[in-house]
């Protein structure tokens, strides 16, 4: 295919906050549909399995292929490959652009066969190795303790999905090729595919399941949810494709890595590779001492981490994806354009991510109730996850802001430093959350409909929050060093905070109005509309720059 020439007329080129705010907007659309798929299926998955054994083992099959996706994935490709293929394509170089994104796809796909093969070949030792807890069900089952040996069924159930691990990571390149063309909806749109192959496997399983099948039924839902997360990562990666096709020139897949530029990125894939190695560490952590407490604490996780995520998903990682190329094609200026927009997008973050931490921690429960309460899924369920999710939201400010701050690294081309940083994240909140876990799991919330629900999980939540704080004051100072006139936008948190107090309260006040009897998700929905009504419009009111784009789409004028 022809490379671009300059007779062809040119627009001139939106400003850089611009085109990421639009970018960033576009990514957000597609995560937050992506999101609602996700807790759709989620809903699904609770009507039958609430927070039993069943739901423990669908988290725990799911942990290795995720494990290998966020290492080869989105992140470490954001780190290496985004900058090098962006800076070509700023030359207009598409033609070697092309052949770099096929010697890295090539590269990747010989890496990914390799791990899919032996996560089905060795799926049992890699079920002791995730979830060693399991390998103590079949004793508590011959002792009368259980009434489901989870580590078989887990073995089946990861040897369904550690095929889908390749297709993912795929995926992940597609979307750094995607996004470094600033086609940013199509890529994260794509993961609703994958959500909806799950529901929908669940749904027509589910309906067909007698009433008096019990455990039976259940395995056969559980591994029918796995075959649809096959199905879904084949389909997440080929909507994709036509869009990949049409961006990319001169694509010829190869499995060298003797050019400069292969070698450049994976110099920096390596250290970026480590990083999420060692977040991916701590989460592994957590799972294993979930795995070793009563059943349901790996379920309960999961469904108040689905929600902990909504908001650096949408805010925080759409952010930081849009805007990755243009902080990597303005590293060569730095100074203070470079620091100003950095800064920008820490303001931008935080505008959104503060809220949300508020509206978790007064309206957790309520939230919850309104998105799971259906089925095996009832009020011991409900008291446990808000538990955990308003811990886990206390590092919601500092978890968003270092997205931004990674990205900043990534723009320099340093992916050692965050990885160095998240290292020491991890140390710190498994320290802490070790000795929270066992205090608060002598404690518990009922019983749930297969077994008592204790409060360990919440330990491990509140662990993680405070390890977000320290990575990213750890970020933040060393970001300071490259650029000294970063200044952390304190008032700024403080009237996003308050504003937020405001807001919560009023619709606090609304939710006692509404009529008793009315269905949960419909006094949930109002509520948080409320919420987030009387927050974006006293911003309004106070014509803070960080509502100015959703001024300008609603055709709102200023005063």
């Amino acid at each position: 295919m022809p490379l671009e020439t300059n007779s062809t007329p040119r627009a001139t080129p939106a400003p850089a906050a611009t085109r990421s705010s639009g970018g960033a907007t576009l990514v957000a659309t597609g995560i937050l549909a992506s999101r609602v798929a996700g807790l759709i299926r989620d809903r699904a998955l609770a009507h039958y399995f609430g927070l039993g054994p069943h739901q423990d083992v669908f988290r725990s099959a799911l942990k290795g292929p995720n494990l290998v996706q966020n290492l080869l994935g989105e992140q470490a490709l954001s780190a290496s490959f985004i900058p090098i293929y962006s800076r070509l394509l700023k030359e207009g170089k598409r033609e070697e652009a092309g052949r770099f994104a096929g010697a890295i796809f090539g590269l990747l796909l010989a890496v990914v066969a390799a791990i899919s093969l032996v996560g089905f070949l060795f799926a049992r030792p890699i079920v002791a190795l995730f979830a060693t807890g399991f390998l103590l069900d079949a004793a508590k089952v011959a002792r009368g303790e259980l009434a489901v040996d989870r580590f078989p069924l887990a073995v089946a159930a990861v040897r369904w999905m550690f095929p889908m691990t390749g297709l993912l990571v795929l995926s992940a390149w597609a979307l750094g090729v995607l996004n470094s063309h600033r086609r940013f909806l199509l890529s994260y749109l794509a993961p609703v595919v994958w959500n909806a192959s799950i529901i929908a496997a669940v749904v027509w399983v589910g309906q067909g399941i007698a009433a008096g099948e019990g455990r039976s039924g259940l395995d056969r839902l559980l591994i029918s949810a796995c075959c649809g997360a096959l199905l879904g990562g084949a389909l997440q990666f080929l909507v994709q494709v036509p869009g990949v096709v049409h961006e990319v020139r001169g694509f010829h897949l190869s499995f060298g890595w003797r050019d400069s530029r292969v070698r450049a990125a994976l110099s920096g894939f390596g250290p970026a590779v480590g990083g999420r190695g060692v977040l991916q560490l701590s989460s592994w952590l957590d799972q294993q001492l979930a795995s070793m407490f009563a059943p349901g604490a790996l379920a309960a996780l999961g469904y108040s981490q689905q929600l902990y995520l909504l908001p650096i998903s949408l805010f925080a990682m759409s952010l930081a994806a849009a805007s990755l190329p243009e902080l990597s094609e303005g590293t060569a200026s730095g100074g203070t354009e470079w620091a100003d927009r950095l800064l920008r997008n820490v303001r931008q973050v935080s505008f959104f991510v503060i809220p949300s931490m508020v509206g978790y921690l007064v309206f957790g429960r309520l939230i919850v109730a309104g998105l799971f309460r259906t089925g095996s899924f009832g009020d011991p369920e409900v008291l446990l996850v808000g538990a955990i999710l308003g811990a886990y939201s206390l590092g919601l400010p500092a978890a968003g802001a270092a997205r931004p701050l990674q990205s900043g690294f990534y723009a320099h081309g340093d992916t050692r430093r965050p990885a160095l940083i998240a290292a020491a994240r991890v140390v710190a909140s498994t320290a802490i959350a070790i000795p929270a876990m066992v205090w608060l799991d002598r404690y518990s919330v009922g019983g749930g409909a297969t077994a008592p629900l204790h409060l360990g999980a919440v330990g491990l939540a509140a662990g993680s929050a405070i390890g977000s704080w320290i990575e990213f004051f750890s970020l933040w100072r060393r970001l300071r060093g490259l650029h000294p006139t970063l200044r952390l936008p304190w008032r700024e948190v403080a009237r996003n905070l308050g504003l937020a107090i405001v807001a919560a309260g009023g619709a606090w006040v609304l939710g006692w109005a509404v009529p008793s009897g009315m269905p949960r998700a419909v006094v949930a929905g109002s509520v948080l509309a409320a919420f987030g009504i009387a927050y974006l419009g006293g911003a309004m009111a106070l014509g803070l720059p960080e509502v100015e784009p959703i001024r300008r789409r609603l055709h709102l004028r200023r005063g």
